[in-house]
């Protein structure tokens, strides 16, 4: 299934695609995609509905993140060699763990605000990982048993507040509007093998990023067994699992940075597209 919801903020409706493209609405069978409906029973009634008979959404409006209820978005840092290599670091041993703030969720085309006095804004397509059931010490063989789904993931960061202010990353990865997630969650078992899935980033209409999960230092079993030693993964958790080369900082001859006004397109194959605006600081565009 695609998972979607659409509308204002603080308005959202719940909905899916159907084999056919067309948006249902799901809003007479529950009040909201939230993290419960994320188990295997509540994706399980969900499967069992009878789509067609679910009335259709002629004017969706904006698209909104695919769920309520992210409890913790985790991020992945240097997971493909190549990108590390054109950060000027070394392959990690051991996966890179960081947080991004809840607050930097947004939808799939909701504006990106670049923060006051931001001079190194950067892109980073990713796949997101969903929790469906809950993870605590789980092995590599069954750590897939616990995801519900997937989903794009632009991972933006502000290098300077990221690499050159002191501290950890989280500094640089949090800004509010720097976590678009969407614009669908794809259940598990539309995804058969989320190694072999193509992902890609433009920039004002320029491919910058093209890559596959397949050249992932640690793959999305190894991340969710791993990162389940260091703390319980709950029902809507997201793992975001790095990206492939083509960020900013890495362009050639000199790095290119966002800069208000720029367009962004991203996408992973089967998981939908992402397209974004870069605006300049607004706290009526964060808070909208």
């Amino acid at each position: 299934m695609k998972l979607m919801r659409h509308g204002a903020k603080g308005s959202e409706k719940p909905a899916l695609i159907d084999a056919d493209g067309q948006l249902r609405d799901l809003s007479g069978v529950l009040p909201d995609i939230s993290a419960a409906i994320l188990g295997r029973d509540g994706l399980a009634t969900l499967a069992a509905l009878d789509i067609h008979s679910l009335p259709v959404v002629t004017q969706p409006g904006r698209i909104a993140p695919p769920y309520a209820g992210i409890g913790k978005f985790i991020c992945v840092g240097l997971n493909y060699a190549d990108h590390a290599a054109e950060s000027g670091m070394p392959v990690p041993p051991e996966p890179v763990l960081f947080m991004k703030a809840i607050s930097a969720v947004i939808g799939a085309e909701d504006a990106v605000v670049l923060p006051k006095d931001s001079r190194k804004s950067d892109w980073e397509v990713e796949l997101g990982v969903v929790i469906g059931t809950r993870a605590r010490y789980v092995s590599e063989a069954d750590a897939l048993d616990h995801v519900a789904g997937y989903c794009v993931v632009n991972d933006l960061s502000e290098r300077e507040y990221q690499l050159e202010r002191g501290g950890t990353w989280d500094k640089g990865k949090g800004c509010d509007t720097f976590g678009p997630i969407g614009p669908w969650l794809v259940t598990a078992d539309e995804v058969p093998d989320p190694q072999n899935l193509k992902l890609w980033l433009e920039v004002n209409g320029r491919r910058v990023q093209d890559g596959s999960t397949s050249t992932m230092v640690f793959s999305v079993a190894n991340l969710v067994s791993y990162i389940s030693r260091f703390m319980t993964l709950n029902p809507g958790d997201i793992i975001s699992t790095g990206t492939p080369p083509g960020v900013g900082m890495g362009q050639k001859p000199a790095p290119v940075y966002l800069k208000p006004g720029d367009t962004m397109r991203l996408g992973i194959s089967g998981l939908g597209e992402q397209r974004q605006t870069v605006h300049a600081w607004s706290a009526e565009l964060i808070d909208g």
